[in-house]
């Protein structure tokens, strides 16, 4: 009997196996996980943006330290629990039409998937906020990657929302389990 591929394996196909080691081996885990790691968190920069964080249950302020993250992953949907210092955000992510839809909040994203250079980037498609399309005009400038270096998992991901400024901004790494260890 053959393993299915995880959600980010049939997302990238062939593109997945140039990921980092680490990238790969993360996105490759199944069942229930939970990784440490280090994160810088950023506040958001406006009231507006404070109260979009508090909706979508990202940090609201600056903070350095530990983070815990709980991977929950079949390969249909992916749930991920990031606790961070002062805050947990929760997401959940599935896979439509070839494209990553995450669903955080009142907020449904839907994300395409690139490789470049071994690491992986997430370009912002669409986005509905309380079921409402958002226009492209309006739409966040999303900066979200990850790379690896060694048995890290590193991410940085920052959203910015015209005329408001940025609204989640955070970066640092997990470690990532070798396959035997897995």
């Amino acid at each position: 009997m053959s393993r299915r591929p995880s959600l980010f394996e049939a997302a990238l196909g062939a593109r997945f196996e140039a990921l980092a080691p680490a990238l790969g081996r993360f996105h490759r885990l199944s069942g229930h996980h939970e990784l440490h790691g280090a994160v810088e968190t950023d506040p958001p920069d406006s009231p507006i943006g404070r109260l979009l964080a508090r909706c979508l249950g990202s940090p609201r302020q600056a903070a350095s330290g530990a983070i815990r993250f709980e991977l929950d992953a079949a390969p249909d949907v992916e749930t991920w629990t990031r606790h961070f210092p002062f805050r947990t955000m929760r997401s959940r992510m599935r896979l439509v039409d070839g494209q990553v839809v995450e669903c955080m909040g009142p907020a449904r994203l839907v994300f395409a998937l690139e490789e470049v250079d071994g690491g992986l980037r997430l370009r912002l498609r669409s986005l509905r906020f309380l079921g409402i399309p958002c226009p492209a005009w309006l739409r966040p400038r999303l900066e979200a990657g990850e790379t690896g270096d060694g048995d890290r998992l590193c991410f940085r991901i920052e959203a910015a929302v015209p005329g408001i400024g940025r609204v989640v901004g955070y970066r640092g790494h997990l470690v990532v389990p070798d396959e035997t260890a897995a």
